[in-house]
């Protein structure tokens, strides 16, 4: 790899702005669940990362809202302490982005002249005092039950609406919980906000690596060409976490592995992979092909007694000892059906990638953190060489988003010495020895910028959804209507049930060994 850039640090390192795109406007962002998690782990941190690289518009406020009744001060104490324990800390930084942090506390529900009436005039006091025009951003950082009633209020107070500037709304996942509800949810927020003013956020998009699939593939010559059927074997693509629940037992138990992974962030990375070339690196563009494919999906035969397989973790062992098995969690079903672990197989009935089988597994308690897509090439029809032909580790392209992103190319190399002794050996691409950058910045970071700069390339469209729940609803009914025999069928800390090995091995495969 080349040598680091000199004088590259991590916050140093600007993204480059491709398609002319403007610098963002200054404007106001107003964070419903201003006291929860995903503010305090990724959405505060992530706007004191871009404070820190000079991204943040200037001028530019942050108004939360939450029902915690804490104030300005206690809501910049709180932040304070979330972006020491979530990244680099820089006190002049901070102290130029608390000051731009205000609050407000009231309840999703509320009506329009309590509390949400409040918040109107707490925007239009923090625009006038810092002299930001009528740019708001909302982002809906709450359980999905209050999409629906924040949306409704936001209209009624008035604050949805701009004279001279813009409105956009940032929609979190689970973005409804089958067709029918994204297509209610959707019919919701269309009814105050146009397709054009909608996010629907999935931070997998935003990771460099997902981008980094497309300038891989397009930017670069030498393989566009063989991105097809006649050259590539399958495709894998692993999103596995090694630890459970946690507290989130009684929204796993109404949604399960399918639903809180498959549909979005699986589903994103196979469009990702499988995309045909769009003609302009453009919102319109991209998202026109990543439903193309979605579509491509639904039209290849899928049985899901055949081609898919759930598990649920048992007991077993974790990083830190011995751990429960799911229906031990706290707020589970003791005799609960839901499935931690979900395997499938896909084909896309398309030109491109006929015949060739997408494999998508992801699951809760597996032996390691691990997101990656690997490409498997089909060997040379002939090998003049003794060795070498029978091992699929040597024709393997791997994008891995976590941990430690990055690209991986495997290949058949000459072991130094008198003898034509070869192995397969790895090259590979970090972003340290690349670009002298520690690690890549936040998803959210990016995104937020995103979101800031009118730039949807990275966000669901409406159809995309109602695809994916189409994909997805076929196999989650198909479970509801079949409850498993076997659960637990997987020890925790291994990596998942051995019908997922089967469900490869069948047609002469596996996993790929990590």
């Amino acid at each position: 790899m080349s040598e680091p850039a000199p004088g590259i640090t991590r916050f140093e390192a600007r993204r480059p702005q491709t398609g002319g795109a403007e610098p963002p406007q200054p404007c106001v962002m107003v964070i419903f669940g201003a006291s929860g998690d995903l503010t305090r782990r990724e959405l505060v941190p992530s706007l004191f990362e871009l404070a820190l690289q000079g991204l943040l518009p200037d001028p530019f406020a942050v108004v939360g809202y939450a029902r915690r009744d804490i104030g300005d001060e206690g809501f910049r104490s709180a932040m304070r302490d979330a972006v020491r324990e979530h990244g680099s800390f820089d006190e002049d930084t901070w102290k130029r982005l608390e000051s731009c942090l205000f609050y407000v506390s009231g309840n999703f529900d509320d009506g329009p002249d309590g509390a949400y009436a409040t918040l109107k005039d707490r925007v239009e006091e923090v625009r006038t005092a810092h002299g930001v025009p009528d740019n708001v951003f909302f982002h809906l950082a709450t359980p999905p039950g209050f999409f629906t009633n924040i949306v409704e209020r936001l209209e009624a107070c008035g604050l949805a609406r701009s004279d001279g500037g813009w409105r956009r709304l940032v929609v979190e996942k689970p973005f409804g919980s089958d067709r029918a509800s994204s297509r209610a949810l959707d019919g919701h927020i269309r009814a105050v906000f146009d397709e054009e003013q909608v996010y629907r956020i999935d931070h997998f998009l935003g990771k460099e690596t997902v981008q980094n699939m497309l300038v891989f593939r397009f930017a670069n010559p030498s393989f566009e060409p063989i991105w097809n059927r006649n050259y590539v074997d399958h495709v894998q693509i692993t999103v596995a976490e090694d630890i459970g629940i946690g507290t989130r037992g009684s929204f796993y138990e109404e949604t399960g592995v399918v639903r809180d992974m498959v549909q979005n962030h699986l589903l994103q990375l196979l469009c990702m992979v499988a995309i045909e070339p769009p003609g302009r690196f453009d919102a319109a563009a991209l998202r026109d092909e990543t439903v193309k494919v979605l579509q491509a999906a639904q039209l290849s035969p899928f049985d899901p007694e055949h081609d898919a397989v759930r598990g649920q973790y048992g007991p077993g062992t974790g990083k830190k000892g011995s751990v429960r098995g799911y229906r031990e969690e706290e707020n589970v079903d003791p005799s609960s059906p839901v499935p931690t672990y979900g395997a499938l197989r896909l084909t896309l009935d398309n030109w491109r990638w006929a015949g060739v089988p997408f494999y998508l597994r992801t699951g809760k308690r597996l032996q390691r953190k691990l997101t990656e897509v690997s490409i498997q090439f089909r060997p040379t029809p002939h090998l003049m060489f003794p060795t070498g032909r029978d091992n699929p580790e040597c024709h393997l392209l791997t994008f891995r988003l976590q941990p430690h992103e990055g690209i991986l190319q495997q290949f058949v190399a000459k072991e130094p010495g008198p003898s034509l002794t070869l192995r397969p050996v790895t090259m590979n691409f970090g972003y340290a020895e690349a670009f002298g950058i520690e690690e890549p910045p936040r998803a959210y970071a990016w995104l937020l910028l995103d979101v800031m700069e009118g730039d949807q390339r990275l966000f669901a469209r409406a159809d995309w959804i109602y695809e994916a729940w189409s994909i997805v609803d076929r196999l989650v009914g198909h479970w509801e209507d079949h409850q498993p025999r076997d659960f637990p069928n997987y020890a925790a800390g291994t990596w998942g049930p051995a019908e997922g090995d089967r469900l490869l091995a069948r047609e002469g495969r596996a996993w790929r060994a990590v």
